[in-house]
């Protein structure tokens, strides 16, 4: 698990076909301290976004294998000795969540539409390619961009298209300032609508039986009524 604050960038190197070296920036720290002075074998560190195993520690990185599942539906393959990567290690029991939780299993990719500097922030546009990202984009939403921690600020009814608003540090710090009109970026939406979605959807318990409720209405898959204005009305919602 993860929050989405990036703590440092780096550039991955491909070994082998299922090897990656992962090179850490020794001179971006964002928390105040090293990311690699903690690591330890069999740790989580996002990628960009995309959740990786250590499985061997150098003075300069660390190296994670990797499937080719996943570099052909992730950006990883693209950013081979190119542009930098965002680097967070996994959150630690206790630590500050400042973000959102970001499980670093990605949805699906996006390509920046757009970039317009204000006097406060950068924002961005990005189109999204795939309807199982867009389900989950909301105004005020969360949103993991190449593993950061955003903001929806607005977006299209059907979620193909939303804009972030990126504070300068932000910018400055992670790869979004390296990322050039047209660049692909890895995305995850935010988990706790994943499993609203869920609930709702699966009603029936396998289980046990059970039929599950959500404020009095029963979320079996054969039920046809609708959550909406009406429905929330007539169960006493307003």
């Amino acid at each position: 698990m993860f929050t989405g604050l990036i703590q440092t960038t780096g550039y991955v190197r491909q070994l082998d076909a299922t090897r990656l070296l992962v090179i850490c920036n020794p001179s971006r720290h964002l928390q105040g301290s090293s990311l690699l002075a903690d690591l330890d074998l069999g740790d989580s560190v996002a990628v960009d976004g995309v959740c990786l195993t250590v499985t061997e520690l150098r003075p300069d990185g660390f190296v994670a294998d990797v499937s080719p599942e996943t570099l052909r539906r992730t950006t990883l393959e693209q950013r081979l000795d190119t542009i930098p990567v965002n680097l967070e290690p996994s959150l630690r029991v206790g630590s500050k969540l400042g973000g959102h939780f970001v499980t670093g299993h990605v949805d699906g990719l996006g390509y920046l539409a757009a970039t317009t500097q204000t006097k406060t922030s950068w924002e961005m546009d990005f189109e999204v390619v795939d309807a199982h990202v867009a389900r989950y984009l909301v105004p005020k939403g969360s949103i993991a961009i190449n593993g950061i921690s955003l903001t929806v600020a607005d977006c299209a009814a059907d979620g193909s298209r939303f804009m972030v608003a990126v504070i300068p540090l932000t910018y400055a710090e992670t790869n979004l300032s390296a990322l050039q009109l047209g660049g692909c970026v890895n995305l995850e939406g935010d988990v706790l609508g994943k499993y609203v979605e869920r609930f709702m959807g699966l009603g029936m318990n396998q289980e046990t039986g059970a039929i599950a409720a959500f404020g009095g209405f029963m979320a079996h898959p054969s039920h046809s009524k609708v959550v909406d204005a009406g429905f929330l009305s007539e169960h006493g919602y307003g």
